[in-house]
């Protein structure tokens, strides 16, 4: 007869993390943690008092899940060790725990083990599981190189065009640069952006690192390999690029028409200068989180379309947030095959298997279900009207970081719930849930077909 050894209770329950998405999930709520107790410290303020404990924990969150909403004012507030503690933790944030991790594994060990490369699979949404090591590698290169060319242009224009003393532009210029290429949006400016609202200089790089870091690595890297070829390039790919700068377009011409005469935002501008601040606003609501323009002075159309393009948010596999375009994209196309009366989607020369469009139903039903239940309950716990609670909610979700003004304002626990939205739109509501799941449950057989009646 043979023996069975029971297992210490610590192996056991590390069995609970052995799924890439638990250990995502973990990941960022350790950052989150550390970066809560590192804010927390006295000389993490300019003031040297200890930061109240929800404003830390926000803020921290704010920055790991590259949001940018903030409760008390980054430039003014937070010294400079807390400012390079929020520097840090949009980086890790940006670039993810598992990708890091790996990153290190690799340094050290030279060698990357099976559960470690199905980590960093799961982090950078890497196709090919033997290629894991190349993608940590170039993802982490890409995003450097990235953040210094746009540090560089942006030094340069704060040093001649504002006569910033070198030391101070070269600092706002790598804080602007990390910030922007993670789509965090924080800035050490008290009103973001809106000083440099009409210049191209400042606002197109800024922009251009927003969605350079927004279109998610995977694409990035295919472009850089078949730009010239677009019959070559996968259906990620494509769905990618045409609605990025379909929904960029759009969004321009939005906001610009919406705010043409508003006295408040675009219409002091002339027309050039118009057309520069709506692409730049619909840029942003691409989960970057800077204005160039009050946003709490915009009419309810523009917040409207911000809450669209928000929730829609950028590439997957990037710095950015919301649904993703390639969620969007593969429902529109699951509409598109339902009405011409298809019983398969395709895009393009490809089948899209039915797992993907459950995946994508279930994104999509998810993210609505979260804004909607915090959206009643801020409306319930708060004197602000609903476009505003709204845009509030959908920013934090989407993990894009504008406001309208009145996250400084709001009650401690309605900052707790924005924590939690931020959090849960970070690391993807599909991956949340599947971290909650202890094990994977298969059903070993099939029920009778039974039709309802829909709609």
């Amino acid at each position: 007869m043979q023996l069975v050894t029971r297992r210490p209770a610590w192996q056991r329950r590390g069995d609970r993390f052995r799924h890439p998405a638990q250990m995502i999930a973990v990941g960022f709520a350790t950052a989150i943690t550390i970066g809560t107790g590192l804010l927390s410290l006295p000389w993490a303020t300019r003031s040297g008092h200890r930061t109240e404990l929800v404003d830390a924990l926000f803020t921290a969150t704010s920055a790991v899940c590259v949001t940018g909403l903030i409760t008390v004012d980054t430039g003014t507030y937070w010294s400079g060790f807390g400012q390079a503690v929020i520097l840090l933790l949009i980086q890790v944030g940006g670039l993810g725990i598992m990708t890091l991790a790996t990153l290190f594994t690799v340094l050290l060990s030279r060698r990357l083990g099976l559960r470690a490369r199905f980590l960093a699979q799961a982090e950078t949404k890497s196709l090919n599981l033997s290629d894991v090591r190349g993608v940590v590698r170039r993802i982490v290169l890409f995003s450097l190189v990235s953040e210094v060319v746009v540090a560089v242009l942006l030094t340069i224009r704060f040093a001649t065009a504002y006569q910033q003393p070198f030391g101070s532009a070269l600092y706002e210029g790598v804080f602007h640069a990390i910030s922007a290429f993670n789509n965090a949006g924080f800035s050490t400016h008290s009103d973001s952006l809106m000083g440099y609202v009409t210049d191209p200089w400042i606002t197109l790089t800024v922009a251009a690192a927003v969605i350079l870091g927004g279109l998610g690595f995977p694409v990035v890297f295919e472009l850089a390999r078949t730009w010239r070829r677009p019959s070559f390039w996968s259906v990620t790919t494509r769905i990618t690029v045409v609605l990025t700068a379909a929904l960029l377009l759009l969004g321009t011409l939005v906001f610009t028409l919406a705010e043409y005469s508003n006295p408040k935002t675009f219409g002091t501008l002339d027309g050039p200068q118009k057309l520069l601040a709506g692409f730049f606003a619909s840029a942003m609501t691409r989960t970057a989180g800077f204005n160039s323009v009050d946003i709490g002075a915009m009419r309810p159309e523009s917040l409207l379309a911000s809450d669209v393009l928000m929730f829609i948010g950028g590439g997957s596999a990037g710095t950015a947030g919301g649904i993703k375009v390639t969620t969007f994209g593969l429902l529109a196309f699951v509409l598109w095959s339902e009405m011409r009366g298809e019983t398969q989607v395709n895009v393009g020369h490809r089948r899209i298997p039915a797992s993907n469009q459950r995946q994508a139903l279930a994104v999509v039903l998810l993210s609505a279900g979260a804004v909607a239940m915090a959206t009643f309950a801020l409306l319930a716990i708060t004197p602000y009207r609903l476009d505003a609670v709204l845009f509030e909610v959908v920013s934090a979700f989407g993990t894009v970081g504008l406001s309208t003004g009145i996250t400084g304002d709001l009650p401690p626990q309605a900052d707790v719930l924005l924590v939690v939205l931020m959090f849960a739109g970070r690391i993807g509501p599909l991956t949340l849930a599947s971290a909650l799941a202890l094990r994977d449950r298969n059903r070993r057989y099939e029920l009778p077909e039974e039709r309802t009646i829909v709609g």
